[in-house]
Formats: structure tokens, C-alpha cells, sequence
């Protein structure tokens, strides 16, 4: 059966853990005060950005994309063999329905 909780009910804590949930809340509310700085000196000081360095960088580090004339030539390839056994897929499929047509309408 479960206790109910009343004027008369106590809680068994140690010094340890008392000084545990102590530090805890002092914790939190340091990281609190601390945020809400940051958040106000963000607000006093924007940031100015400046785009023109901002591309500078990203432009710096992607790397020259560059393609020769064997890759495209080997890409090509690729897309071209996979048009023709995508094809010969599609060709098999319809043959592979017209033999289930004629069974299913004996024809």
C-alpha cells in the first residue's frame, strides 16, 4: 500500500547529499546568470558580417572541380549502359506480361 504524504511525513537525507543538491542548484543558476550575460552583451554588441570574406572562405575550401575529358568520357559511358539495361529490362518486363496476359485470357 502506498504512503501518503502529510505534515508529519520526513525524509532521511545525509550531509553528503544535501551538499550535492546544494552545489547542484548553484550550478544552474551560474549557468543561468552566465547565459542571460552572453545573451545581453550579444544583444549590445552585434556582429558585423561581411559576405564578401565569408565566400572568400568557403571558396577556399572547396577545390577545383575540375573534370577531364577520360571522366566525363567514362560518366558518359555509364549513363549510356544503363539507359540500354534499363531498356532490355523494360522489354523483358513486356514480354514477361504478354505471356501472363495470354495465360490469364488463354489466348
Amino acid at each position: 500500500m502506498a504512503k501518503e504524504l502529510n505534515e508529519d511525513t520526513t525524509f532521511k537525507l545525509s550531509i553528503k547529499t544535501l551538499g550535492m543538491i546544494a552545489a547542484g542548484i548553484a550550478v544552474l543558476i551560474g549557468g543561468w546568470y552566465s547565459l542571460m550575460q552572453e545573451i545581453q552583451l550579444a544583444k549590445e554588441e552585434p556582429v558585423q558580417v561581411d559576405v564578401k570574406v565569408i565566400k572568400e572562405e568557403i571558396l577556399k575550401e572547396i577545390p577545383e572541380a575540375e573534370i577531364t575529358r577520360m571522366e566525363f568520357d567514362m560518366k558518359d559511358q555509364m549513363i549510356r549502359q544503363t539507359i540500354i539495361t534499363t531498356q532490355s529490362d523494360i522489354e523483358e518486363m513486356k514480354e514477361a506480361l504478354e505471356r501472363i496476359e495470354d495465360k490469364v485470357y488463354n489466348r
